[in-house]
């Protein structure tokens, strides 16, 4: 189904993820700069976290940028994504614990930086997030920013409006293309599905 998306209809929507993202951006940069948090020399690095991601949007912007990877790169990227996929399932279907580098990072840098997806955006600072139903969730931050920044009074940074935005962009987006089933990807299983060009 996803495969089948005309890119007239969702370019639109892509558009104005990005100026979600720049907002997203912002926010996070802001508190960075609060805190003096730079994420680098991070032993406790995000990029081997499985994050599962659970909009088309972004499995589309994802896709984009993709593409814009010379052909090399781009069968580089795939091989890893089709690696880190298998010996995830392994993993899986024995029930041990597996801990793998995301495969679009290349050297300690994101290949996909520019069309990183909103978890990979917004990790590591402390923040609020109200959950629909339920109470206030409070998050302390990664562990490098707990060893780095511990000691500073707590920035207030509430994720809420931009899931909000998400939210209700990947709604509209959705009932735009007439695709109702849920998405729940890594980067990697993303990217075993993309094609040629």
């Amino acid at each position: 189904m996803i495969a089948e998306i005309g890119q007239n209809i969702y370019i639109p929507f892509l558009d104005r993820l990005k100026i979600i993202y720049a907002d997203m951006d912002g926010k996070y940069q802001e508190a960075a700069d609060y805190y003096s948090f730079e994420c680098t020399e991070c032993e406790d690095n995000c990029c081997f976290t499985r994050f599962y991601h659970y909009t088309l949007i972004e499995y589309l912007y994802i896709k984009e940028g993709f593409h814009c990877l010379e052909n090399k790169k781009q069968v580089e990227v795939k091989q890893r994504s089709l690696a880190v996929c298998r010996k995830t399932d392994e993993a899986d279907e024995k029930g041990k614990p597996v801990q793998q580098m995301c495969p679009v990072n290349s050297g300690s840098l994101c290949v996909l930086y520019p069309y990183r997806p909103m978890i990979c955006r917004l990790h590591g600072i402390p923040h609020e997030l109200q959950r629909p139903g339920q109470g206030m969730l409070n998050s302390p931050g990664c562990g490098t920013f707990a060893l780095k920044c511990h000691e500073k009074k707590r920035f207030k940074f509430d994720r809420t409006p931009f899931y909000m935005q998400m939210a209700a962009l990947e709604k509209e987006m959705k009932e735009a293309v007439g695709m109702t089933q849920k998405i729940k990807m890594t980067v990697a299983q993303m990217i075993v599905t993309f094609g040629d060009g």
